[in-house]
Formats: structure tokens, sequence, C-alpha cells
């Protein structure tokens, strides 16, 4: 799920505008990274806890020759899932119910083209459509022959380059 699912998906849950969730999403998202640079963790109960973590200079080994090597101090992201959260993933019977068509997201409804074809086609004149139609269709078939020809002779140089490439090695 990515950032506009998860709003579409909120949106239906909570039966909010999608505009609005939108904001909300990125007030959160901001709220967290902002207190979290900081140095302050954001514990949300149930779900997860965000801290930033320093790490200390230390020594440590190389694993290719066994030398000593010094790693420098750093700081990381740390984001622990909390027992609510786990319990939900770990067994779905415990997962939140969601409102019919969250999730997995309900398929859009198709939007009869033949309808508004027939609309716009019926405003023009007879003659006119014909020619214009005739003209539109041409256009069509020869563009349509000429891009897979031109997809099979990339296809056919980069096949080529590959057998090259392994006869060399």
């Amino acid at each position: 799920m990515n950032r506009r699912e998860l709003v579409t998906a909120l949106a239906a849950q909570t039966d909010m505008p999608k505009r609005d969730v939108e904001t909300v999403v990125q007030a959160f998202t901001d709220v967290i990274t902002a207190v979290v640079s900081k140095g302050e963790p954001v514990a949300i109960s149930g779900f997860a806890k965000f801290t930033k973590v320093e790490r200390k200079a230390r020594m440590g080994r190389n694993p290719a020759t066994g030398e000593q090597i010094k790693i420098k101090a750093s700081k990381k992201a740390r984001i622990t899932p909390l027992k609510g959260f786990k319990d939900a993933v770990l067994t779905p019977s415990q997962a939140p119910k969601l409102v019919k068509g969250v999730w997995p997201p309900a398929p859009a409804a198709a939007k009869p083209a033949a309808k508004r074809t027939t609309a716009k086609a019926a405003a023009k004149p007879a003659a006119k459509r014909t020619t214009k139609a005739a003209a539109k269709t041409t256009a069509k078939k020869a563009t349509a022959g000429r891009k897979p020809a031109a997809r099979a002779t990339t296809a056919r140089k980069t096949t080529a380059k590959k057998a090259t490439a392994r006869g060399r090695r």
C-alpha cells in the first residue's frame, strides 16, 4: 500500500473527503518527523514507537583483512512495533475490521465510453463524421504498424550485445 492508496482507504473508512485525509496524513508524518529529529520519542499506543538512536564510536574489525578499524559515531532512526500491532499482524482475527471496500479497494466503476462518443457524434454532420473517422483509423493503423518493428529491432540489438559480452569472458 502506498501513500495514495492509504489516503483512499482512510477516506473510505472515515467518510471524509480525500483532500482532508491527505492533509491529515501529511501533517501526521511532518509532526512525527520533526519531533523525532529533535531527539524526542513518539509512541502511538498499540501501534509503534518512533525514536532517534545515537550510537557511540567504537572499534571493529574489517572482515576481509582482520585488521582493527574505528567505527565513527552515528545516528539512526528506529521504529519499533508495539504489542497491539504485532498481535494483529500475527493473528489476523485480532486485526481491526474495515468498512467493506476499504481494502482491497473496490474496483473502479467502468465508464461507458460508447455513450459519450455517440452523444458527441450525434451533434456533428454525417459527412464530416465519416471522413474524420476514416482519417483517424488510417493514422492509427500506420502508427501501430511502426512501433512493434522498432521494439523488435531494439530487442535484437540488446540480445546480440549480451551474446558478444558473454563470449568475451
